[in-house]
């Protein structure tokens, strides 16, 4: 008999402390899970959709009552210090919240017919079974983020949580099934490659819902649409830039660059990677920031006093540290950080918050994704020039702009090809009522959170009700000709 493999996650910042371990799924268990997800969602979908928003008010209600022990298990699993790892949960609590609200608001829309003795309205109907495939870095926010609204359309579910993660998940499932979401309706296979594969070209899956990189999005995109149509959302990684020019406040401007590059040790999609600064303030804002990163504090994320925790493992360290000697090759200096540090009490890798200066537009650095506490400075004095600069890259998330002039900011809010703008605020701190994702390489258009969450998991069905009592045709030219008029007044 063949020994099945399993799934172990390690705490990063002490990989010997083995968080939990499970069976690594297969396709048979994708089978097994959508077909356990496809009977209940039959069940579910009949339920008024305000009364499946109530379970779900409730599964918020639940994740609050165990923040604090859910927090511990984020910082524990996935390397966010505590107050992170806080707000990864109270995101969840909070998406809870609107998505309940959503289920008695619109859901659709009411035209005027052009024909008398008729109406015309939308609604949304559930896909049937929705297969997500998610990351480590928000392991509680980001499921919510997509089994909340598809829980509201009336969808069954089928996650897989990465590999670094699967603990956070359980209990995540395991908060709304105690809130009254029923057994079976959502089901997690854990695992890596194979599950991932097998979930994506399923067909008994109506919709699939990816977070990752833009390489596995890429793929896990083309064999979802290869094997049927279905719907695909992607969201996937960012090169995020923050725009600071001569009449910014910089007290301000460091407290976002600081935060937005080197929290969560700079491993979001949404972490300030660019920073594009006036040249006559980029001497005095390095050196401020510099003086902050030797403030930091890095450790255990479990403790309180940690500013920044460990990288994921240590393969996302070495990758760090070579793109941060590629770009020094490359002419750039290193003004603080540049490599892994060793914390007293942990066997992790902990990779030191990082300035890079003398950053050039066409750098490798100042063009992929480094996931990771590195901030790449670039000096640029025009304003077109700087939006050129954020706008050069492939990906469109986030960016940022610090400047005391109104002008100056909304016509940069006009200008930047991002899916989310920030006016005097980092690259970070998006909110759940509006929504997120990206342009360009970054998505494929799909939105979550918000009030489109809901439509990456539903699908729009257009109804028209004739009460005439005798047939009428719409797009048949059967309006009398205009009366010419004469030339007077």
């Amino acid at each position: 008999m063949v020994e099945r493999s399993t799934v172990s996650s390690c705490n990063p910042a002490r990989p010997d402390d083995v968080v939990a371990t499970h069976p690594a799924g297969t396709a048979a268990d994708v089978d097994r899970a959508v077909a356990a997800a496809t009977a209940a969602q039959k069940v579910w979908a009949r339920i008024p959709v305000p009364a499946r928003a109530e379970v779900i008010a409730a599964a918020g209600a639940v994740l609050a009552e165990r923040k604090a022990e859910l927090s511990h298990l984020v910082a524990r699993e996935a390397g966010k210090i505590l107050a992170e790892a806080g707000g990864d949960v109270q995101e969840a609590i909070d998406m809870a919240t609107f998505v309940a609200g959503q289920g008695r608001a619109a859901w659709g829309a009411t035209v005027p017919s052009e024909l008398g003795s008729k109406l015309c309205w939308t609604t949304r109907q559930p896909v049937g079974v929705v297969g997500l495939i998610t990351p480590w870095n928000f392991p509680v926010a980001i499921p919510s983020w997509k089994i909340f609204p598809a829980l509201l359309a009336g969808n069954g579910v089928v996650i897989k949580p990465s590999e670094h993660a699967p603990a956070c998940c359980e209990a995540f499932v395991d908060a709304c099934v105690t809130a009254g979401v029923p057994k079976g309706l959502v089901q997690v296979v854990h695992g890596f490659a194979e599950p991932a594969a097998a979930l994506a070209t399923h067909p008994g899956v109506g919709a699939v819902s990816f977070t990752g990189s833009v390489p596995t999005g890429r793929k896990v995109a083309a064999a979802a649409m290869e094997t049927g149509p279905r719907l695909v959302s992607l969201e996937l990684g960012g090169k995020n830039a923050m725009i600071v020019r001569p009449d910014a406040d910089l007290d301000l401007a460091v407290d976002g660059a600081v935060f937005g590059a080197f929290g969560t040790a700079g491993q979001r999609c949404t972490s300030t990677s660019r920073l594009i600064v006036h040249p006559d303030v980029a001497e005095q804002l390095v050196d401020r920031i510099v003086k902050r990163v030797g403030e930091l504090v890095i450790g255990d994320p479990t403790d309180a006093r940690t500013d920044v925790g460990p990288v994921i493992e240590a393969a996302a360290g070495a990758r760090i540290g070579a793109m941060v000697d590629a770009a020094v090759h490359e002419g750039a200096s290193v003004a603080c950080g540049g490599a892994a540090v060793e914390v007293d009490g942990c066997g992790g890798t902990f990779f030191a918050p990082t300035v890079l200066t003398g950053v050039q537009p066409h750098h490798r650095i100042a063009r992929e994704e480094v996931f990771g506490p590195v901030l790449a400075v670039i000096e640029v004095a025009d304003l077109d020039e700087a939006i050129e600069v954020v706008n050069s890259v492939e990906y469109g998330l986030s960016a940022a702009i610090y400047t005391r002039d109104v002008n100056t900011a909304l016509a940069s809010v006009d200008a930047i090809d991002t899916g989310i703008v920030y006016v005097n605020a980092p690259t970070i701190g998006a909110e759940i009522p509006l929504p997120f994702g990206g342009t360009k390489h970054t998505g494929n258009g799909f939105r979550e959170a918000g009030t489109r969450g809901i439509e990456q998991f539903s699908e729009v069905k257009t109804v028209y009700v004739d009460y005439s009592g005798h047939l009428q045709k719409a797009q048949i030219d059967n309006r009398p000709p205009v009366q010419g008029g004469g030339a007077g007044r």
